[in-house]
């Protein structure tokens, strides 16, 4: 290894996470209509605002939302530190009095949050909006603007310890403004030189680049792909929602499947991406029961699977049947939609067989899952179906090359 590729270390460290948690969380928490209500419902400004002393998170609110994620298996978690609203989880030092030491908790949220995680071994990161719909300077004097907003990345960068990444958003509010990201990129580096820099691009151009300095392009609820790493290392991650919304909705039900939702798990590792699932904290900090649950299935699902997805990447070796990954000494075989063994009388069941073949001449195949072997026919590998009682609906087969 060279020096140039030291340099990039820390991508690297962070493609080996894999998996971690988005959590918005502000203001709109208590409003309990999705982190857009002000603006889109609309909310008058004011009244928004009065939410401030309302919001008062509960004494072990990050306790608790590092054990939901560590039950999911989330290596991270990407905090809301201030969101379009304007309003900020953290001390802004005197940049602003509508933040979390001037609401009722009258506590900065975000040193709670960082202390969690690492009493946990989880990676603090902090996403951070570019727009603002509470500084007037935003409309009437954006250079002003811009000298706040990276006084209180600065905050975030020199108060809070050594921190995963930097995740914007929101630039696209004014995409001929000079935004000023060389100088806000460049104060970064200066303070935290081995963290992510992300901007999301949003829906409109997911896989892009922005800037020389991106360490990682965004696929916003979109599948990823994977990404040109011939400039220099860059990695990739998709952020996906539970249900409709980012922020916490009482009245949001239209909640995607559990299988849905590791398939996107498995998509983004097969293209050697991240995937940074979210759940919209409640006004008290809390996670909604059902997202808990969710959350704590997927974990289930990764442990059966002895947590194989943290370190594989794409590989030559192609498969009819299967995605074929590899950690860079074992090989993995992912099949998709295996049924379990059911009763025809009251489950509908997929008749066809499936099996799975190797462009490679392999050995010691057994299933990940409870280590019995694949067994080999005249077909190809047959893909046994999970017995009554199972049903993971993946199942992967890990083997090794003969050379």
């Amino acid at each position: 290894m060279n020096n140039s590729d030291k340099k990039f270390d820390y991508i690297k460290k962070f493609e080996k996470l894999g998996y971690g948690l988005f959590v918005h969380f502000g203001l709109y928490s208590v409003v309990g209509k999705g982190e857009w209500s002000e603006d889109l419902i609309p909310i008058n400004k004011s009244d928004y605002e009065k939410n401030i002393t309302k919001f008062n998170p509960s004494k072990n609110w990050a306790a608790d939302l590092v054990a939901v994620a560590k039950k999911s298996g989330c290596k991270y978690i990407n905090i809301t530190t201030r969101h379009h609203d304007g309003f900020s989880l953290f001390d802004t030092k005197g940049l602003s009095t509508f933040d979390a030491i001037h609401s009722a908790a009258g506590r900065d949220l975000i040193r709670e949050f960082v202390n969690a995680c690492r009493e946990e071994g989880i990676v603090p990161f902090f996403y951070h909006t570019l727009l603002d719909w509470h500084n007037e300077d935003y409309n009437t004097d954006f250079s002003k603007y811009i000298d706040y907003l990276i006084n209180s990345v600065k905050i975030l960068c020199t108060e809070y310890g050594e921190i995963g990444g930097f995740w914007f958003d929101g630039w696209w509010d004014k995409k001929d403004a000079d935004w000023q990201f060389d100088r806000l990129y460049s104060m970064i580096r200066k303070y935290q030189p081995n963290t992510m820099i992300i901007n999301n691009t949003g829906m409109s151009a997911r896989g892009k680049v922005g800037h020389k300095e991106i360490d990682s392009v965004t696929f916003e609820r979109g599948n990823p792909h994977y990404v040109d790493r011939s400039e220099k290392p860059i990695a990739g991650e998709m952020c996906q929602v539970l249900n409709d919304h980012w922020g916490y909705t009482e009245l949001d039900f239209n909640y995607k499947p559990v299988k849905e939702l590791i398939y996107n798990l498995i998509d983004c590792r097969k293209c050697n991406c991240n995937y940074l699932l979210n759940t919209g904290l409640m006004s008290d900090g809390s996670v909604r029961d059902i997202d808990k649950a969710i959350l704590k299935i997927i974990g289930q699902w990764i442990k059966q699977n002895k947590d194989f997805i943290y370190d594989i990447k794409p590989c030559d070796i192609k498969a009819d049947g299967a995605d074929v990954l590899t950690d860079g000494k074992y090989y993995y075989a992912v099949i998709k939609d295996v049924p379990m063994v059911a009763n025809p009388n009251v489950q509908l069941l997929d008749s066809d067989k499936k099996y799975f073949t190797i462009n490679a001449k392999i050995k010691d195949v057994r299933w990940l899952d409870d280590d019995s072997p694949v067994v080999l026919t005249d077909k190809g590998y047959y893909v046994d179906t999970y017995e009554y009682g199972r049903s993971f609906t993946v199942r992967i087969a890990k083997f090794t090359i003969d050379e």
